[in-house]
């Protein structure tokens, strides 16, 4: 099933006659990037009430192993009420983005009453680093039916208006606010100074939130030894398959993903002293990849030669969102790592578990094209 088999179930849900409707975002909001600096900014919700987190959460979704049909079910009930905004309207506010910092503040889901301009359709949003979303719908007013429950150390930080944005993102992150809640935060212009807050499209703000807390780590990373043998961690969910490569060495990281269905290629690198520049090739997914390894090192306080092989498989047929590749890496790393003697017999055990040819991925490496080049400071010294 794809996007298109959902077209005619959106049609039995009614969404053509609502023109007001209640309902509780998961909390979710989305903020669009297509004619910057004015964009389409909105709430998610679906015409029901109550505990609607699911809808929503990648952290969730991975935990319960949902699976795609399941999360598209969620995904095709939200209606995306929306409303054009200059991204420095947060700093004067209105009565529609009030109601949207609210929402984005809570970490529980938020009942609301929407009045529409006209009923929703299904057109869905072309935004691959986010969930799913079918049903826009121009907004002329929206009522908060309860008060947002808002975490105190949410409630605290973004509150303060001398603090940095990129302050604020590592700040809720080292008060274990979830991923998720500091990109929705960021994106609805709630973090900064308060002369330079404003509207972050959804796309940007899952990359600065994963760009920013990797970067710190590395602050730190970049000083630990070097690990000593050749592991391999793998994990799979919805038809997205991680290898991931750590070798001895200074820090280096690349990411390298295959389509199954159409051996399209993506790939980016960065060397010990990072990139200048952004990964558009890989984008959104670099980036939560990063953070994943990032965490495992602060854990093992290592560094190392990384490579990430990621095999697209047919089944992942629909998007959802960069998230949940964040949360299948993140889990790669919760597992012992196999550890083997050469290259050779760590990409042999690969193959094993890869359905295109490993070569297809090693011989495009430009890490591993390097690899065992160059002698190790360390080897001058055996």
């Amino acid at each position: 099933m794809d996007i298109s088999d959902y077209k005619e179930e959106l049609r039995l849900l009614n969404y053509k006659r609502q023109i007001i409707f209640s309902g509780s975002s998961p909390p979710e909001i989305f903020v669009g990037r297509h004619g910057y600096p004015n964009v389409y900014t909105g709430i998610l919700a679906p015409i029901e009430r109550g505990d609607t987190e699911k809808f929503s959460s990648p952290e969730d979704w991975f935990k319960k192993q949902a699976s795609i049909k399941e999360i598209m079910d969620y995904r095709k009930k939200l209606i995306y009420p929306r409303f054009k905004s200059k991204i420095k309207d947060v700093r004067t506010g209105n009565s529609l983005l009030t109601a949207l910092n609210q929402i984005s503040l809570s970490n529980k889901s938020v009942s609301a009453e929407f009045t529409l301009r006209k009923p929703a359709k299904f057109s869905p949003i072309n935004e691959s680093s986010v969930p799913f979303i079918g049903n826009p719908a121009p907004l002329k007013k929206i009522r908060l039916e309860e008060n947002p429950k808002i975490l105190p150390v949410v409630d605290y930080i973004t509150g303060d208006n001398k603090l940095k944005a990129s302050d604020g993102i590592k700040e809720l992150y080292n008060k274990k606010v979830e991923i998720s809640g500091i990109i929705k935060i960021l994106s609805a212009g709630l973090l900064g100074l308060k002369t330079q807050r404003k509207l972050v499209p959804s796309r940007w703000a899952i990359t600065a939130t994963d760009d920013t807390i990797s970067k710190e780590m590395l602050k730190s990373i970049r000083y630990f030894p070097e690990i000593n043998d050749i592991k391999i961690l793998h994990s799979e969910y919805l038809g997205n398959h991680y290898e991931i490569i750590l070798l001895p060495g200074k820090f280096e990281f690349e990411v390298i993903e295959i389509s199954m269905k159409n051996k399209r290629v993506w790939q980016d690198y960065e060397g010990f002293f990072g990139r200048k520049n952004y990964a558009d090739s890989v984008t959104g997914a670099y980036y939560v990849n990063r953070l994943a390894l990032c965490e495992y090192l602060m854990k093992i306080k290592r560094q190392c030669s990384c490579i990430y092989f990621r095999e697209v498989r047919p089944e992942y047929n629909v998007p959802l969102g960069v998230g949940i590749l964040r949360e299948n890496s993140r889990n790669a790393f919760t597992k012992q790592p196999e550890v083997f003697q050469t290259i050779k017999e760590a990409i042999n055990k690969i193959q094993e578990r890869i359905n295109l040819n490993v070569k297809e991925f090693s011989d495009k490496s430009i890490i591993l094209n390097n690899y065992g080049k160059q002698k190790r400071i360390s080897e001058w010294f055996n």
